[in-house]
């Protein structure tokens, strides 16, 4: 006999997990699907952000810089150490643990929300009465009946035409992760948030990094000011980033894989490395979720084609995150789960995608919102701009590093916050006060007549606000 939902969720993600919490807290009866797996074969809900992106990342990066620091700057501080190596099965023994306590995080939210969770994979049956039918395979089969599904499933890896990932040589977010020894080259295909916080990891930890990116400007999509200080930054550091390559027919052997390419120049080159490190995007996953069975709309990419609600062609059936059109961004699932779940409730969820936040995890971290100086030119947008070093500012000075800068872009007439580019330490948690003013449309003026503390490396945000009018209070 089928259970009855007022919604299902399928896929655990930050987009779905949410949006299950979210619906349950609003009164209604919910039930959330997903596939993954942990080691023991155990439910392991997060998705992508929380298995193999976001979370484990962010935990082999804190990993190697602490590694790079005993290395190299505990002595500036008076610290002195010698010997120090690196245990990478101990380093990514961590990680794991870090990632199954998110997982068990998860699964006691569902409880503690009322969320019945079903671990396997969930797939429409059809419409029937009452709704939607959606079958659960796994470990035990089921069928729910739901007034309203919300599609999570979120993204896979994009492979290279012909070249599959085989997670020991050929490596995607997944495999870069899971690396047993630190490689003496490690190549990258793609220089984007995947492809240069993992290089970053490797290069700390002892690796020789190379980088190929095809497009001809590094970070394309950042702040160029930005995107130019970056790549000083990460040159000197040691990662060999090389722009505007044509990759050739690339060749695996049982202990190397061989990149030819043609440089910017247009000169053959050949890359040989021990790993290989493809991070050229992600695309929408809806495979098994019996799509074309119940005529759910995919576009030619195969995102699952939504309204600005978050709508489908289907009645009652919604899609979320990264499965649908929009940067692939866990915070940006995250609050289209909430406005889903509330929408269906009859409330009025809200998403405003011009203050989604974008944030590289490198040394130094990379944030931004709103639009940049290139897009304002394009435009045609009058503007102001202010920016602020790090070098000048006294608590970057006391951490030791003074990489970077604070950049804030506002309107020549009205004066309202366009964009906040910040490269430097900590630049993912400040980001948050520009997303914030700019949420309430404020004024660069707002920024610099909030008092922050001092020593912060916050009064960067300010004195850079303060510079879009030309003034200064960092004598």
């Amino acid at each position: 006999m089928s259970k009855q939902f007022d919604v299902v969720v399928i896929g655990a993600g930050p987009g779905g997990y949410i949006a299950a919490i979210r619906a349950a807290q609003l009164g209604m009866s919910v039930a959330c699907i997903d596939a993954w797996q942990n080691g023991q074969g155990g439910p392991a809900p997060g998705g992508t952000c929380t298995n193999v992106g976001c979370i484990p990342s962010k935990a082999l990066l804190q990993s190697s810089e602490h590694f790079e620091q005993a290395n190299h700057h505990f002595a500036d501080h008076g610290i002195e150490v010698k010997g120090v190596s690196i245990k990478v099965d101990k380093m990514v023994g961590r990680k794991n643990a870090v990632v199954k306590q998110n997982n068990e995080g998860i699964l006691y939210l569902f409880k503690k929300n009322k969320v019945t969770f079903f671990h396997g994979k969930g797939a429409f049956g059809g419409q029937v009465e009452g709704g939607w039918s959606v079958k659960v395979s796994g470990t035990t089969e089921e069928e729910l009946v739901a007034k309203h599904v919300i599609v999570a499933t979120g993204s896979s890896a994009r492979e290279l035409p012909g070249l599959p990932f085989d997670e020991k040589q050929v490596l995607s977010n997944d495999g870069a992760l899971n690396i047993e020894a630190v490689p003496k080259k490690l190549g990258v295909i793609g220089a984007g948030v995947i492809g240069l916080e993992m290089g970053s990891v490797w290069r700390r930890l002892g690796a020789e990094v190379t980088v190929l990116e095809a497009m001809p400007e590094f970070l394309a999509a950042a702040d160029q000011q930005v995107a130019k200080e970056a790549l000083k930054v990460f040159t000197k550091q040691g990662l060999d980033i090389k722009l505007g390559v044509k990759l050739g027919e690339i060749k695996t052997s049982a202990k190397q894989v061989t990149v030819p390419y043609t440089d910017s120049a247009g000169a053959e080159q050949k890359l040989v490395v021990d790993k290989l490190i493809v991070s050229i995007g992600r695309v929408p996953y809806t495979g098994g979720l019996n799509a074309e069975a119940v005529g759910l709309k995919l576009d030619e990419r195969g995102f699952v084609v939504v309204d600005e609600d978050c709508k489908t062609n289907l009645a009652n059936v919604w899609a979320v995150g990264d499965v649908v059109r929009g940067p692939m961004l866990a915070h940006k699932a995250e609050e289209e789960g909430v406005a889903v779940a509330e929408r269906i409730a009859g409330q009025h969820g809200h998403v405003n995608f011009a203050t989604i936040p974008w944030v590289i995890y490198t040394s130094p971290e990379i944030a931004w919102v709103g639009q940049t100086e290139q897009q304002l030119k394009k435009d045609g947008r009058e503007y102001k701009a202010g920016s602020f070093p790090f070098l000048a500012n006294g608590r970057a000075r006391a951490l030791g590093d003074t990489t970077g800068f604070v950049k804030v872009l506002a309107d020549a007439k009205t004066d309202e916050v366009l964009g906040v580019h910040i490269v430097g330490p900590m630049a993912s948690e400040l980001i948050s006060e520009a997303v914030t003013i700019m949420e309430f449309r404020g004024a660069a003026e707002d920024i610099a007549r909030i008092c922050h503390a001092h020593p912060t490396l916050s009064e960067a945000m300010k004195e850079a606000a303060l510079a879009v009018d030309k003034r200064t209070l960092n004598f």
